[in-house]
């Protein structure tokens, strides 16, 4: 999952950005609503978390404009303006979700993984194939009974090949969902993860290569 963490207070940006990727999700990180538009426009995320009160361009306006541009981006504001009015002005705007501060980073975790589970076709919470049962709320990974312990970086691939429910996943396409925007497209990152990967699920191999396509999962 790949979530732009929207927030002018530096320090508590930075601190979210860091238990988000420790919990396999890709995060970029921006500090005012001018830089938010502009990676909007050329990444693809799953979720924003958005502060309202931004400096240069104003997070209401951020909302807006991911609402109107018709992006299938699921907007969670992060505000200190917790109040019943403030909640419904939020919602109302087109946000998806909305947690006042301060909040409890756990629940902040489970909005997010909510939120990312909103797509077209809805995704269950827990998701199964090729005997494998991936649960994101839980990092918690199975197959056939067993526990398989996995890095956070082996974890996000291991999550978007199950999302994509059989279809091949690109290289570049897993890179933009399990990466964030300081990763090397030139590196063999990609490669290394889906062979490290396939070790631990163990045998028979589960990752299948598609040639000139990607990674799938049949």
């Amino acid at each position: 999952m790949r979530v732009l963490v929207v927030e002018d207070e530096q320090v508590l940006a930075d601190a979210v950005a860091t238990g988000l990727r420790r919990d396999s999700m890709a995060v970029d990180v921006v500090y005012d609503g001018d830089a938010a538009l502009e990676r909007i426009a050329v990444n693809d995320y799953d979720v924003v978390v958005l502060d309202r009160d931004l400096p240069l361009v104003h997070g209401d306006d951020v909302c807006r404009h991911i609402v109107h541009s018709g992006l299938s981006t699921r907007v969670l504001m992060l505000t200190a303006a917790g109040d019943v009015a403030d909640r419904v002005e939020g919602l109302t705007l087109g946000a998806d979700d909305y947690l006042a501060k301060p909040f409890a980073f756990p629940e902040l975790i489970a909005r997010i993984r909510a939120l990312g589970r909103r797509a077209v076709p809805a995704l269950p919470p827990v998701l199964e194939r090729a005997g494998i049962r991936v649960d994101p709320s839980r990092r918690e990974v199975m197959r056939d009974g067993r526990l398989v312990p996995l890095s956070p970086k082996e974890f996000a691939v291991l999550e978007v090949l199950m999302r994509a429910n059989g279809a091949a996943v690109s290289s570049e396409q897993l890179l933009e969902k399990a990466w964030d925007e300081n990763a090397d497209p030139f590196t063999n990152v990609v490669r290394v993860t889906v062979m490290t990967l396939r070790r631990k699920l163990g045998e028979p191999p589960v990752v299948v290569t598609v040639p000139g396509a990607g990674y799938r999962i049949p």
